[in-house]
């Protein structure tokens, strides 16, 4: 297979775009590291050698390291923010935006928290303005990390230069994800650590959404249609890294940064992919 494999890479790829390193065998299974410029070329390989099993997470678009040829540990696999809540009211949302046309096609939001794969509340653009609507937490993955027809999708975004996202940043695609904390986890079994505003700003993910998309979500529905959201997620600023050092959400907590995000080309839009400002999250014990 090694032969066959360099072969079509020096063909189709090029000697200069890829490199190939070490190989050896893990529990029996031969093993070797592909590093690759482009992520249309890494997709383009998998595709022709359907037979090899990746090793990890690496076609994911939140990797972001090249020393992992045999795969990570479970405790390195864990996703950014999985969980957070939202307490803010309808009303409150649209005090928020004052002087902004904002419909309510969501209905009445009921306080609570807010798991991958559930419907949630996102402002994104509407007929005529902004609206409040609902869509499902995880937004299509890139086929090349299906191993099945079923997509679970995904909730946090880091890699906005894979090819996958581009489609979906610019304005018409994105959202504000309302929430009042979000937790990360402790590992271990220990639970999950909350974080919340410091000094009460009111704070929304940024997102990207894409509505009537039709996947399979779960086996026992088949084939569904839906709105999907995701995130964006960034470095961690001083608080959140005390307890996940790889990434946080984006936050966004003034009315200029909402503004831009939603309407902003993304060479302008994409500085707001960065943390908060060391200092601006509390640490609580349960989600407020």
């Amino acid at each position: 297979m090694s032969i066959e494999a360099h072969a079509w890479l020096d063909r189709s790829v090029g000697p200069s775009n890829y490199a190939w390193h070490g190989g050896g065998s893990v529990a029996g299974v031969d093993c070797a590291a592909l590093y690759f410029r482009t992520l249309d070329d890494a997709e383009a390989f998998m595709a022709a050698f359907p037979g090899l099993q990746l090793a990890d997470g690496t076609a994911a678009p939140g990797y972001n390291s090249p020393a992992l040829p045999f795969g990570r540990g479970s405790e390195e696999d864990g996703a950014v923010c999985n969980l957070y809540s939202n307490t803010r009211a309808v009303d409150a949302i649209r005090q928020l935006f004052a002087g902004l046309r904002l419909e309510n096609a969501a209905g009445n939001l009921e306080p609570g928290r807010f798991y991958p794969d559930q419907l949630a509340p996102v402002i994104r653009h509407g007929a005529d303005g902004f609206e409040l609507a609902r869509a499902r937490w995880g937004m299509p993955s890139p086929p090349s990390v299906l191993k099945t027809a079923r997509d679970p999708g995904v909730t946090n975004v880091r890699n906005t230069a894979s090819p996958h996202w581009r489609r979906w940043l610019g304005p018409s695609h994105r959202c504000l994800v309302p929430l009042t904390a979000f937790a990360e986890p402790l590992g271990a079994g220990r639970g999950n650590q909350w974080f919340t505003s410091a000094e009460g700003a009111p704070l929304f993910f940024a997102g990207i959404q894409v509505r009537g998309w039709t996947s399979v979500r779960k086996v026992k529905d088949g084939e569904t249609t839906d709105d999907l959201f995701a995130f964006l997620t960034c470095p961690p600023n001083a608080e959140v890294a005390a307890v996940h050092p790889k990434a946080m959400p984006v936050i966004l907590t003034a009315p200029e940064e909402w503004e831009a995000w939603m309407t902003q080309p993304f060479e302008l839009a994409v500085h707001l992919q960065r943390p908060l400002p060391d200092g601006a999250l509390s640490l609580v014990e349960s989600p407020v």
